[in-house]
């Protein structure tokens, strides 16, 4: 049995934060302050704030080297990226994903290589016959609850 895997909840602060992290692995918030100044307009408390937010969610580990403290990342980009992905199927009618997946393609900036994925991912996919909602009734339209409305 694979072990049960926390859902890695972050907001969008926290993710620009994340992604210094992963890309350098081991960093200070100094460094994390220069990546992200000019970009975001943070002052380096606030970067401190979001370290402190990150370590109290046990998404980063803290190493103190004198007065200076080195956070690396204690969960992958996969792994947050999968969570935040599954957490927003989760907020959807289930029959709506196929079209909110389709949404996402044609947003998305596209290489031929990441075209490629998709469709062999596509291609691999095994459908099912029906996909059932998963909405309370009066939460949308679909035919499930058109029928329960008229019962």
């Amino acid at each position: 049995m694979e072990p049960v895997i926390e859902p890695v909840k972050i907001s969008d602060s926290e993710w620009e934060v994340m992604r210094v992290v992963w890309t350098k692995g081991k960093t200070d918030a100094k460094t994390i302050n220069e990546a992200l100044s000019r970009s975001k307009g943070w002052k380096l408390a606030t970067i401190k704030t979001l370290l402190g937010r990150l370590v109290k969610k046990d998404i980063l580990a803290t190493d103190q080297i004198g007065k200076k403290y080195i956070y690396s990342p204690k969960v992958s980009e996969e792994q947050t990226v999968l969570s935040a992905t599954e957490n927003l199927f989760s907020h959807i009618c289930a029959k709506k994903i196929g079209t909110t997946i389709a949404d996402l393609v044609e947003e998305a900036i596209l290489s031929k290589e990441d075209i490629a994925t998709i469709q062999e991912a596509l291609i691999k996919k095994q459908p099912v016959e029906t996909v059932v909602c998963n909405c309370l009734p009066g939460q949308c339209h679909c035919k499930e609850h058109q029928q329960m409305e008229v019962s």
